[in-house]
């Protein structure tokens, strides 16, 4: 039977942590992108109040629109892992109130304090993790104490970028989402691809890798060491960033990715994935000096992250309203858009870098389009109540 309506925060909408976050965060990727490709045609510059045009939009990708995926995924995963009650209502609600206020003081300058903008913009990020805690320890579930560190860590990226306006602490906040990925990615894509196969009648089976796991997360992690300690250049970060990638190949190996090509749902996660291994060879050979790191930076930005947060917004938004993981016409052009935006970010630059500023405009134009479609198709999803009549 369907819960009965008590008030604004019982809506449907509030019922669970992706159908808020995922809405804003694809809205917000929208409007940014607009903003950003707008600068480059000439239309004035994004707020640059607190920042330049360059960190506002690395940072509002970053703590901005990724956040807001990787919160309205764990807040979803959490209450799976712990069998408890989700995230709900005014709980919930307050959670968006302090992301929206983040982005509220970091895109219209409103005469506040340093220290008050960098107060309201980490707000969220601690709230959020305290959020996730409460379970976790609740239900000692040690396996996935691992998001609190990373969700720690992120936390002091963006204080430690606020205090020193070094893009260090922003490269690490990538490194450590991709981490994320690694780590996400090493469970649900082998899980969901076997799923996948047995539905369509083929016979497969997940095959245990857990030494590739633990190593894959440990030479991310000395990447983000040799970030911090050594630079972004240097035969260090190349050999250990070549070294990243084949472990990270070792793995795809054994994920079926060939068997799975005609399943959308499924195949979006493998180019994810794949653009991890694509950006991890991409930084190596940077480190070498022979591409700008701007261009490893995107493998990971626009086209990890752009690819797992989109497949994993479908994905989750259709399974926990009871719905079938079908990809429509439109889902399969929103992915297709993105891996267009990807690739000419990424490949675009390194052709013709002397259209440098079309590459862009077309890449955050295209990007804005993929994001587009997902609000068209995806908000209806979102706001209303599951079609079974289960709670939201």
């Amino acid at each position: 039977m369907p819960e009965p309506s008590r008030g604004v925060f019982n809506h449907p909408f509030l019922g669970h942590g992706f159908r808020p976050f995922f809405l804003l965060g694809a809205l917000y990727s929208v409007v940014t992108l607009l903003m950003w490709g707008g600068f480059f045609a000439g239309h004035g510059p994004p707020p640059t109040f607190m920042l330049d045009p360059v960190s506002w939009h690395a940072h509002e990708m970053i703590f901005g629109f990724t956040m807001a995926i990787v919160a309205g995924f764990l807040l979803t995963a959490v209450a799976n892992w712990t069998g408890g009650a989700p995230v709900r209502q005014i709980h919930l609600a307050g959670l968006c109130a302090l992301w929206l206020a983040g982005r509220v003081v970091m895109n219209f300058d409103l005469g506040l304090s340093e220290i008050a903008v960098i107060v309201v913009e980490g707000a969220f990020i601690l709230t959020l993790a305290l959020s996730l805690s409460i379970p976790l320890l609740k239900t000692w579930n040690k396996r996935n104490f691992i998001f609190l560190v990373l969700l720690s860590i992120l936390f002091a990226c963006d204080m430690t970028f606020f205090i020193t306006q070094e893009s260090v602490s922003l490269y690490v906040a990538v490194m450590i989402i991709v981490a994320m990925i690694s780590l996400i990615g090493g469970r649900i894509i082998p899980a969901f691809t076997v799923v996948a196969l047995h539905g369509r009648g083929e016979e497969a089976k997940q095959i245990p890798q857990e030494k590739l796991d633990v190593m894959a997360l440990l030479s991310l992690a000395l990447i983000i060491l040799v970030l911090v300690f050594i630079g972004q250049e240097g035969a260090i970060l190349a050999v250990t960033s070549f070294i990243s990638a084949i472990i990270h190949a070792l793995r795809l190996r054994r994920y079926h990715t060939r068997r799975i090509l005609g399943d959308p749902m499924v195949w979006i996660l493998h180019v994810g994935y794949g653009w991890v291994i694509v950006g991890l060879l991409l930084l190596g050979v940077s480190a070498l000096g022979l591409l700008p790191f701007s261009i490893s930076l995107h493998a990971f930005t626009t086209g990890a992250i752009g690819s797992m947060t989109l497949g994993m917004m479908c994905r989750v938004a259709l399974a926990h309203t009871g719905r079938n993981l079908n990809a429509t016409k439109l889902t399969i052009l929103s992915f297709l858009l993105l891996q267009c935006a990807a690739l000419i970010r990424v490949f675009g630059l390194v052709i013709a870098p002397d259209y440098t500023a079309e590459w862009l405009i077309g890449s955050a134009t295209l990007w804005v389009l993929c994001f587009s479609l997902y609000i068209l198709i995806y908000a209806p999803i979102l706001w209303k109540p599951r079609p079974d009549g289960l709670a939201a």
